[in-house]
């Protein structure tokens, strides 16, 4: 492994760099209440053996590395780390998505989601990023760009350091959180629209519109719903019992952030669902119209029918048939019988 990591690299969307050497996309050393020191790969390998010389640092010094586990190399490293545990060393280089929180001791580690690009479009892709962290020591990993912890490490950067490193899986999880809302958002917007166009609902109503911008919000929000749930089954498992360390940050603090993001999700398909309630009453409503017009149409024309039709029988004696003004006389006897139902209807009350 190289010896020094490039700081000063141009970082990809998550503050990835480009020359990352052997998967390891960056090495910190974080003091409370001073800036994140960059460290060399060397260092970071030493970091992750505990041979970090006793007394050389700060008290309440801690490292935070993070791997891009596609690397052959990377993941060869993080199955080496001796001071995890091996369920721990195997969910840092796992691929599966699914979503999960353990600990063991003063250990925590887990899976949990994350977009892997800024949400530009709702076309975005869920992955998902790893951890193991220690009092002393974060370990993240990832097969994608993940903008969440880019954004925490720019946090990391700008701040000061946090306590503990749980804050900065606190922080990811907001970030996460926030995307979620941002998407949110977006899709309340297009609710809007077709809120707006329901109201003011005319003959002229582009119903199959209106369908299609419902039918794309209860379609991501039911993605987005899938992804957020595990997450929030996890916190509020009574079997999760994390270290005193951790608990404020990783459990109370992101279990917040994580619920609240889910509510305002069941709150936007509520409403999804009452747009689609109030369509279907719309729809229902313009097909009623429409065949109380062909009713109405229908049922004036049965008169002139039959008029029409015993008019057409080839009998002798027909009414009408010797004068020269039969046709005009016979279209008069249809129209007579036509105002006639028109005003049985209106009597009836049923025009």
């Amino acid at each position: 492994m190289p010896d020094t990591i490039a700081p000063t690299d141009v970082p990809h969307a998550d503050g990835s760099l480009t020359d990352a050497a052997d998967g390891l996309v960056w090495a910190v050393s974080c003091t409370p209440g001073h800036r994140p020191v960059q460290l060399s790969a060397r260092q970071a390998a030493q970091r992750l053996d505990g041979e970090a010389v006793r007394g050389a640092e700060p008290d309440g010094t801690w490292t935070w590395l993070h791997y891009d586990v596609v690397h052959t190399a990377s993941r060869a490293r993080v199955e080496a780390i001796a001071r995890l545990t091996e369920e721990a060393r195997a969910t840092l280089a796992g691929t599966d998505r699914g979503a999960r929180l353990e600990a063991e001791g003063d250990l925590v580690y887990g899976a949990l989601p994350a977009f892997d690009d800024s949400m530009l479009d709702d076309d975005t892709n869920v992955s998902a990023w790893r951890f193991a962290v220690l009092p002393d020591l974060l370990i993240t990993t990832r097969r994608h760009p993940v903008p969440a912890l880019g954004a925490a490490y720019r946090w990391l950067q700008r701040d000061e350091t946090p306590r503990t490193p749980a804050e900065i899986v606190d922080r990811t999880l907001l970030e996460f959180a926030d995307s979620v809302r941002r998407n949110i958002a977006t899709l309340d917007d297009q609710l809007d629209r077709a809120e707006d166009l329901l109201l003011t609902l005319d003959q002229h109503t582009d119903f199959g519109r209106i369908s299609g911008l419902i039918g794309k919000v209860r379609r991501r929000s039911t993605e987005l719903r899938r992804v957020i749930s595990p997450v929030d089954r996890i916190f509020h498992s009574e079997d999760l019992e994390l270290p005193e360390w951790a608990e404020d940050d990783i459990r109370d603090r992101s279990q917040r952030q994580i619920h609240a993001a889910l509510d305002d999700l069941l709150a936007l398909q509520d409403r999804a669902r009452s747009l689609q309630d109030e369509l279907a009453s719309g729809q229902a409503e313009e097909t009623n119209r429409r065949l109380y017009t062909v009713s109405v149409v229908t049922t004036l024309m049965l008169p002139a029918t039959f008029v029409t039709g015993f008019f057409g029988m080839n009998t002798g004696g027909m009414f009408l048939a010797s004068g020269a003004m039969g046709t005009v006389e016979a279209g008069g006897v249809c129209f007579l019988f036509m105002v006639i139902t028109w005003l049985l209807l209106k009597f009836a009350k049923l025009l």
